[in-house]
């Protein structure tokens, strides 16, 4: 069977360790994609407004499950976000603030928030990812925002990771769903509300079956997304776990695996 959609993972796995990709290649591949009519997806857990400025040229002709999942846009078109009750934001602040994450974001749909307090230096890094940021008095203010709250995204030291997801886990009680992004960070989301589930809806909508997916990722947040589809590849660099999980492991992100595994797709 013939792959419709292509769906790759960005940090770690799209991009190279300098946050780049041979764009040049990339153009020519992507050519090749809309005359098969295959669609193109980026599956990150970073925010739509980052993720579209990697595609200056084409960012309107491809979606985006971006926040893992939590908010997905369809050829600049917004499609769906999640969305958590503010009692539940509230309470997950207070449980995080407990374990004390070296930085803590709440992700909206309309912005990122972060304390006031937060360090210029690590300010200039969280705005990275998160190009759409404001800074809040107290994050609690962010019930004042009027704002659809869907993901918190966390870094502790890369020390004991294991150890913070599983203390996670217990204070959150499957209120919310910690998941690694690799490099100390950990996002937390709703449960249901993964990549896997954003492929799912947009898999529905065009009428593509799973077995006609190729994915491409290397944390633990990608775990979900491999499984689904009928490709699944995990990057060299990636978690053992991650690679456990997919159907092949091609070469690392720096290596540019994922433009020869989608050139090879598209000769087959």
């Amino acid at each position: 069977m013939s792959i419709k959609m292509i769906a790759v993972d960005m940090d770690g796995t799209f991009l190279d360790d300098q946050k780049e990709y041979n764009r040049e290649r990339f153009d020519r591949i992507f050519q090749q994609m809309k005359e098969k009519e295959i669609k193109f997806v980026v599956a990150s857990g970073n925010q739509y407004d980052q993720l579209k400025s990697f595609f200056p040229e084409n960012h309107a002709e491809m979606s985006f499950v971006s926040e893992n999942g939590a908010n997905i846009i369809v050829e600049g078109t917004h499609y769906y976000n999640a969305r958590l009750a503010m009692d539940i934001v509230l309470e997950t602040l207070k449980e995080i603030n407990a374990l004390q994450p070296i930085v803590l974001v709440v992700c909206g749909k309309k912005s990122a928030y972060v304390s006031k307090d937060i360090p210029d230096d690590v300010f200039r890094i969280v705005k990275f990812y998160y190009p759409s940021i404001k800074k809040l008095e107290r994050l609690g203010d962010v019930a004042n925002q009027e704002d659809e709250i869907f993901k918190f995204a966390l870094t502790f030291s890369n020390i004991g990771i294991e150890e913070k997801l599983a203390a996670l886990e217990e204070v959150l009680a499957d209120q919310m769903i910690p998941v690694s992004s690799g490099h100390g960070d950990i996002d937390l989301i709703i449960p249901g509300v993964h990549k896997a589930n954003g492929l799912a809806k947009l898999s529905n909508e065009w009428g593509i079956a799973p077995t006609e997916i190729a994915a491409f990722g290397d944390s633990g947040n990608d775990i979900e997304m491999l499984e689904y589809a009928g490709l699944s590849y995990a990057m060299e660099n990636a978690q053992e776990k991650v690679k456990q999980a997919s159907k092949e492991v091609i070469g690392s992100n720096n290596q540019e695996g994922v433009l020869e595994m989608m050139e090879q797709l598209l000769r087959a």
